[in-house]
């Protein structure tokens, strides 16, 4: 389909890709990896002829239909309508409707046979090419990327990027192409949206190339994964984790390559240097030498996952109660997004705050927050809570002409310039990058800056609006490592759910304008609501035999429901305590596994591993009591 054969692209004196190759074959669905200045997008825009290779070739057929999505559709303006601009994807469609429509105004005063003829050749064309059905598909489309009928209604320039994104995006799925290329796909897209995206690119009968960070995405499209690095285009015959996998496995298979050669180097020197003034070794020294020379080097492995090595603390920890919402309410014009409804905050809650878009996550966080002031009831932070709350917008914020470090450092004075430097480090800011001006960064080094900023504040309470947004896998790996460590509370709003799952221990979401709460990850959840679903979309059958009970199901709870309600949470809380002294006595086991006394005495190995394999049962057990039980209190609480 695509051949890229001994391709080589230079920028200056830079070699973005040196003598590289890849063969990308019909129903191929791969994901193209790499570090931000990998070459990623560019590898894109080479092979749909927007950049010219420096040498080597990138041949395709000639009728090859590419679909190519990036950023710089943005700039696509137009006062008509979405719906309009989508249906611009049905060029041929379009041109016979139009000469249809022509075709039977003229047909009203000239009966002609060549006004017949024509008009019934335009019509069988554009029946055979689904002319009837195209305005169906692209509501279709726009409706499953998040438009409402209302929506698609409205003029492109009345809505923000990333809304006209989607739009571009529907239009060329909507081309039905050959081969599909996604820069960034699900940038400001919602988790329905992508969930959504997901279901559709697993069902496209064409070739796929994705760049993304989002690696749960990739996992759940991509077939094959393709790593750009050091100017070379390396496969692996899997999804992202095959990959994560594979390449764990390479790298030890190089690392050990390496040291062995490495001694061999050694150990050839040694001789030489020993051989070399003897007259009568002298020829065997030289001939060691040339054999040295012409030995193909083996290269070190990389550390590609660099880790956070900073401890983010604070000087005071908050009281039990962190942020405290008393019957809150808050509405727009025509839209009412939250109505007289209660939430806590509690002390060391690790809360991913999710949703549709529109449905009020960022309205929600920005008065958790105290930076909206408008609404009804009470937003009160609790006894020695200090905030910091880090959006979009305060990437506006940055004192361009500032350095990195000096932005950091008059951010948090307190810290010593080393310990700025490691946080920087951490960050992706290494050695001069941290002397560079913001005013010269990218979108994604901004957000690195502003996040670095945000965990240096003295702040044992967050809140992060999409902190992952123009972050790369590693940027967002060095997020999760720094937000595990935090000793405090936060409240985060993100569509990563890779993210959201390795960091929350709570999940709140908006529905019937109420905050509703699960007490679990965001795996959890989804295993959760997707049950939930299944039972919301059986009930329908039940509602019509039983409707005389609708009205009873609205009244105020009984008595039994809130004392079988108040039974459980007891029984909860029981189990909560079972599960944490069971996980204490498995850590002490795997302790006494770890001592050179048990495991050299095969009497006593025996003995720890059986009572070691009992406690991680009965730790099991206790676990999917849990899960179970507080599986019944959400839907008891939720009726």
């Amino acid at each position: 389909m695509i051949s890229i054969n001994n391709l080589t692209f230079e920028i200056g004196s830079r070699a973005l890709y040196d003598e590289a190759n890849w063969h990308i074959k019909p129903g191929d669905k791969v994901g193209l990896i790499g570090a931000n200045g990998a070459g990623k997008s560019t590898l894109l825009r080479l092979i749909v002829g927007q950049y010219a290779p420096t040498s080597g070739t990138i041949s395709m057929a000639k009728d090859l239909k590419i679909g190519y999505l990036n950023q710089d559709l943005l700039s696509y303006h137009s006062d008509k309508s979405i719906l309009y601009v989508a249906m611009e994807a049905f060029e041929r469609q379009n041109q016979l409707h139009a000469e249809i429509e022509d075709l039977l105004a003229k047909l009203e005063t000239d009966y002609s046979d060549d006004i017949l003829n024509k008009l019934s050749d335009r019509q069988l064309e554009f029946e055979a090419l689904d002319g009837y059905n195209v305005e169906f598909k692209a509501h279709e489309i726009l409706a499953g990327l998040g438009f409402s009928e209302e929506e698609q209604k409205r003029p492109l320039a009345t809505f923000s990027g990333g809304w006209r994104m989607r739009v571009m995006l529907a239009k060329i799925l909507l081309q039905t192409p050959d081969i599909l290329l996604l820069d960034e796909p699900t940038n400001h897209m919602d988790l329905p949206s992508i969930k959504w995206l997901e279901n559709y690119l697993q069902a496209f009968d064409g070739a796929i190339v994705i760049v993304s960070h989002d690696r749960y995405f990739l996992d759940r499209i991509i077939k094959k994964t393709v790593e750009s690095r050091k100017g070379k285009l390396t496969l692996y015959a899997g999804n992202y984790s095959f990959y994560l996998e594979e390449k764990e496995l390479r790298n030890e298979l190089q690392a050990n390559q390496f040291k062995n050669q490495q001694a061999k180097i050694k150990q050839e020197e040694r001789l030489i240097e020993r051989f070399r003034a003897k007259a009568s070794k002298a020829k065997m020294a030289q001939s060691r030498i040339k054999a040295l020379d012409r030995m193909e080097r083996i290269e070190d492995v990389d550390d590609d996952n660099p880790t956070v090595n900073f401890s983010f603390k604070f000087s005071k920890p908050s009281g039990r109660h962190v942020v405290t919402l008393d019957h809150i309410s808050k509405s727009y014009p025509n839209l009412e997004i939250l109505k007289n409804t209660s939430a806590i905050i509690e002390k060391g809650d690790k809360i991913a705050l999710i949703g549709a878009n529109g449905k009020g996550k960022s309205t929600l966080l920005r008065i958790v927050a105290g930076a909206d002031n408008q609404f009804e009831g009470k937003s009160e932070h609790g006894h020695n809570v200090s905030q910091t709350f880090f959006a979009q917008h305060q990437l506006e914020a940055l004192h361009l002409e500032n350095s990195i470090l000096a932005e950091l450092q008059a951010f948090a004075p307190k810290h010593t310039e080393t310990e700025l430097r490691s946080i920087l480090g951490c960050f992706l800011f290494t050695g001069d990058d941290a002397f560079k001006k913001i005013k010269v960064l990218s979108g994604g080094e901004k957000s690195r800056v502003a996040l670095a900023k945000a965990l240096t504040a003295d702040a044992n309470f967050l809140a992060l609006d999409e902190p992952t947004n123009h972050l790369d896998m590693q940027s967002v790996n060095i997020l999760i490592q720094a937000l595990q460590q935090f000793e405090g509370t936060f409240i985060v709003v993100s569509h990563d759910r890779y993210f959201l799952d390795h960091v929350a221990n709570k999940i709140w979401y908006i529905e019937d304008k109420e905050i509703k709460e699960y007490p679990g990850t965001y795996q959890e959840y989804e295993e959760w609501a997707s049950k939930r679903l299944v039972k919301t979309e059986v009930k329908p059958e039940k509602k019509v035999k039983e409707e005389p009970k609708v009205k009873k199901e609205k009244q105020a709870p009984s008595e039994d429901r809130t004392r079988l309600l108040s039974k459980k949470n007891k029984e909860l809380s029981t189990l909560e305590k079972k599960i944490e002294e069971q996980e204490i006595s498995v850590k002490d086991l795997e302790q006494k596994l770890a001592d050179e006394a048990v495991y050299s005495d095969a009497t006593k190995l025996q003995e720890t591993t059986r009572a070691y394999n009992s406690a991680k049962a009965e730790l099991t057990h206790y676990q999917e009591q849990w899960e179970q039980l507080a599986e019944e209190i959400m839907e008891l609480e939720n009726d």
